[in-house]
């Protein structure tokens, strides 16, 4: 049995036994927390930090969280909007000129944070290491024709996502999110997560490791879907070896390299869960939090190749609103339980050969803590 630690009322004990039957199984490290009414009543970790499991999984470790970091960009966003400083239906190009051009006048803010703007790919890119670029990347993306009318049809946009709406954070604030991420979200609540990762953390991460008998060339060139499948074509093939490098780590990759662990996951999104309020700092106004449980597009998302509601910013399932990363971290906020449960994990699983349900497993005993 692994040693599991951390805090866990009595009533949510069934997400310590969910944690500990997982790291017997699947997982080598991992962190599930658990935040109501904005404070948390579950935050536990276990297992190890590396493959060898040699190293501990601590109550500081951090790991890269994939596309869960979407989360976190588009609360920048609703931050904004809910300041008055971003109109959601306004055209991007109002904020970002250059993106008008090749007929997208007419894409909305809401548009790229419901994956409606027909802009899912990055047609032409071929390394990682252009993916470093971000004036380059943008300026592409603000030159490119969308793939179709904005706002009829949904398409995950896996990569572009973050450059987007980074690049209209930047155009607002004239601070690259992670810096906006980081004074006005991650400071002030205390959160220990990162949109882009100083050096000085780096002894403290937890590298990814790929799916049993896979290796570290393990890739992502399209998104997984709720089932699975794999489908279309980022345009730029990500492997687990790069995940894991420095390089990787500092750059600016708002919808996938956020660091953290499921503490502070949980922490942030709460505030989404809990109507603007987490540990007792108010970051928007309830109204301004509706916007992320608010569908925005029903139908068949074209890279998924799966049904799917999209939010502004977020997945939407049933009640609940929330979007997981490649290879299994995930976090999911019910805004009238005023919940929010977090998993974040170093073990990928590749959902293409194999169901991963673990997330799910945890998100599921902390709703019978409500009971």
């Amino acid at each position: 049995m692994n040693d599991i630690k951390g805090y866990c009322e009595p009533r949510f004990g069934a997400v310590h036994e969910v944690l500990a039957g997982l790291l017997d199984k699947d997982d080598v490290g991992a962190s599930a927390a658990v935040y109501v009414d904005g404070e948390p009543v579950v935050d536990l970790w276990g297992g190890y930090a590396d493959a060898d499991r040699s190293v501990a999984w601590e109550d500081s470790t951090l790991t890269c969280v994939n596309s869960t970091t979407k989360n976190m960009t588009a609360l920048c966003a609703l931050i904004l909007a809910d300041r008055g400083l971003l109109d959601l239906s306004a055209p991007v190009a109002a904020h970002w000129p250059e993106f008008a051009a090749a007929g997208k006048e007419g894409v909305l803010v809401r548009h790229v944070l419901s994956h409606t703007a027909g802009l899912p790919d990055l047609p032409g890119l071929n390394a990682v290491a252009e993916l470093y670029d971000w004036e380059g990347v943008t300026a592409g993306l603000a030159a490119r024709a969308p793939a179709w009318e904005p706002g009829t049809a949904a398409g995950y946009h896996a990569l572009t996502f973050g450059f987007l709406v980074g690049e209209i954070v930047r155009r607002v604030t004239g601070l690259g999110i992670g810096e906006f991420f980081a004074r006005e979200v991650a400071g002030p609540l205390g959160a220990d997560f990162h949109i882009g990762l100083p050096a000085e953390h780096d002894h403290r991460v937890a590298p990814l490791i790929p799916p049993p008998s896979l290796t570290d060339a393990y890739a992502a060139t399209a998104p997984p879907g709720p089932d699975g499948a794999r489908r279309g074509d980022t345009g730029v093939a990500v492997r687990v070896r790069d995940v894991n490098t420095p390089a990787w780590r500092r750059a600016r990759l708002p919808a996938v390299n956020g660091y953290g662990n499921a503490r502070s996951v949980a922490l942030v999104q709460s505030a989404l869960s809990n109507r603007g309020t987490a540990a007792g700092v108010r970051l928007l106004s309830p109204r301004g939090c509706e916007p992320a449980w608010q569908e925005v597009f029903g139908g068949t998302d074209r890279v998924l190749g799966t049904p799917m509601s999209w939010t502004t910013g977020f997945g939407k399932f049933g009640n609940t609103f929330g979007w997981g990363g490649w290879g299994g971290s995930l976090v999911v906020s019910d805004p009238d339980a005023r919940m929010t449960v977090a998993y974040v994990m170093n073990r990928m699983i590749d959902r293409e050969h194999r169901r991963d349900d673990r997330g799910m497993e945890i998100v599921m005993a902390a709703y019978g803590g409500l009971r």
